[in-house]
């Protein structure tokens, strides 16, 4: 019996260490790792022993007698890789390099800001160092685990399971939170923070979207995907946003796996959405929705698509929603498992049920114009593409006279996420980055994740880049930081007088156990508790000075 990596992969790693026989790649070092769609278990090496399946944080590891139908994909897209990578030189075991001792003995406090996957590996990372006294976490949401909270779809739900990684972090006794504390030009700043610690790291994330740039694109019902995945995930600032589904169609631009997300979500019957964690609210307008079809448009074609084979892999095992595909014949005979997987989804024969959505993964396709009438969306403009070879050996759209108008009164654009400025710190407008060398902003300010390296990679590729990040606040520790002018306590008090109703891990504790209750109470996982003043009153507790482990709990779903 060898294990299978799921499309649930989160590619942090865990399951290469734990492996007895090296049989994961690939592994951290490697060509590949954290730019690779996941990692793959050589079922000729695997012996089955289990090892990884205990270590992964989100179930992803299956052995391959256990796997479903709809998961028997992966069995050829895990052997796939390594008929091209065999890896033939691996050690018996995975290497894993000394735990880095600090020549300078300390103590030194480090402050995070940001509480999502990339803030909190930064954290994990350096209290590994006994010369760490303490790093405190700060977010302006009262709710920590940023896009693992708000922004993987309700209906991934295994991915999710990388909160108990997240509850490990957060329950050492060094590590505290201050949740609902906005760091910025007003209130606690930068130099406040410099003043209290020796390090400073920015994991501020990627929170504003690209446009497209094309007319008509700031009609009502013309939406970021990231302003629709908060919205249905509950973030507070999106709980408001309309979202038109009265019309039969939504288009969605771009077909990454973001956007393949947004079409689940319009797509799937309510009986499946109310067994998530998807918001109330949210939830509440989708069950009265009229959308019976999600078209969603690539400019180019089926091999330059931008979603993951493991997660198209997820979408063509959906047995309530239909997915067709739109694409010219000759774009699919390619027999990399895309194509073949794309191929086999444009030969089904769609159901005769006609109460069945349906999803419609379009490609060569390029929005031109945003049409409206009154301020609203009625249709979009879509010009038919050819694909033009580049010397590079890749491929470009060039957009034809070829134009028809698809009528929608939703239309989503999901091109890519994008940095925002941050106060007093340089910021480049071209990669929407802050620039940094191996995560070093300068000697005692550092940045992690998106904001830092561009929106790519996966949960787990936080991992990596936070260690390469702490590996120079580590240098620099060594080199010799200047000790702060103030203290942690002052840093605290500092934070009750700016933000008084501020919350830290039993706050947040106490908001987990209401949402999980108000769920279990409608059987579902939980009730996202959205209103900032409502979260507020649930996870009332004073921010005090002093570190501790919180209230346990059981798994944030």
């Amino acid at each position: 019996m060898a294990y299978v990596v799921t499309q649930s992969c989160c590619a942090d790693a865990s399951c290469v260490v734990a492996c007895p026989v090296n049989c994961i790649h690939p592994a951290p070092g490697e060509p590949g790792f954290g730019t690779s769609e996941m990692v793959y278990i050589d079922a000729n090496s695997c012996v089955g022993c289990g090892a990884c399946a205990t270590a992964c944080p989100v179930g992803a590891m299956v052995p391959d007698a256990a796997l479903t139908t709809k998961q028997l994909p992966f069995i050829d897209l895990n052997a796939a890789y390594y008929d091209a990578f065999p890896h033939a030189d691996r050690t018996p075991l995975a290497l894993v390099p000394p735990q880095r001792r600090l020549t300078r003995r300390g103590p030194f406090r480090v402050a995070v800001i940001g509480a999502g996957p990339a803030g909190l590996y930064t954290a994990d990372e350096l209290l590994k160092h006994p010369e760490i006294e303490g790093v405190d976490v700060y977010d302006r949401l009262r709710t920590p685990y940023g896009l693992v909270r708000h922004g993987v779809a309700p209906d991934h739900a295994s991915t999710k399971q990388v909160t108990r990684l997240f509850e490990a972090i957060e329950r050492q006794p060094r590590f505290r939170y201050f949740l609902g504390a906005e760091v910025g030009t007003e209130g606690v700043t930068l130099a406040d923070l410099r003043a209290g610690y020796h390090a400073v790291v920015y994991a501020v994330g990627a929170s504003a979207d690209r446009n497209l740039d094309i007319p008509g694109e700031d009609l009502a019902g013309s939406l970021a995907a990231t302003a629709v995945v908060g919205w249905y995930n509950g973030h507070p600032d999106q709980r408001d946003l309309d979202v038109p589904l009265a019309h039969e169609r939504a288009v969605v631009v771009g077909n990454g796996n973001v956007a393949l997300d947004v079409a689940r979500i319009l797509s799937r019957p309510l009986t499946v959405l109310e067994r998530t964690d998807l918001a109330p609210g949210a939830l509440a307008q989708l069950a009265t929705s009229g959308v019976r079809e999600v078209v969603v448009l690539g400019r180019r074609g089926p091999a330059q698509a931008a979603f993951t084979v493991p997660e198209l892999i997820g979408l063509s095992g959906l047995d309530d929603v239909d997915v067709l595909v739109d694409a010219d014949a000759s774009l699919l005979t390619g027999d990399d498992q895309r194509s073949k997987l794309l191929r086999e989804l444009a030969e089904r024969t769609p159901s005769a049920d006609p109460g069945r959505r349906r999803i419609v993964l379009a490609f060569t396709a390029s929005p031109i114009e945003i049409l409206g009438e009154d301020g609203r969306v009625t249709g979009v403009r879509v010009a038919r593409n050819d694909l033009v070879p580049t010397a590079d050996g890749d491929v470009r759209a060039r957009a034809t006279d070829d134009i028809r108008t698809i009528e929608t009164g939703l239309v989503i654009r999901s091109v890519g996420h994008r940095g925002l400025p941050v106060a007093d710190l340089p910021f480049d407008d071209s990669t929407a980055t802050i620039p940094n060398d191996g995560g070093r902003v300068e000697p005692g300010v550092y940045v992690v994740g998106w904001i830092k390296r561009g929106p790519n990679g996966f949960i787990g590729t936080n991992k990596t880049c936070a260690q390469e990040t702490v590996e120079a606040i580590l240098d620099d520790l060594d080199a010799g930081l200047p000790e702060p002018t103030g203290s942690a306590r002052r840093a605290a008090e500092l934070v009750r007088a700016v933000h008084p109703d501020a919350s830290d891990l039993t706050g947040w504790q106490r908001l987990d156990a209401a949402e999980r209750e108000q769920g279990a109470r409608i059987g579902r996982p939980r009730a996202k508790i959205v209103d900032p003043d409502a979260q507020q009153a649930v996870s009332a507790t004073r921010v005090d000075t002093a570190r501790g482990r919180g209230l346990r709990r059981r798994t944030v779903s």
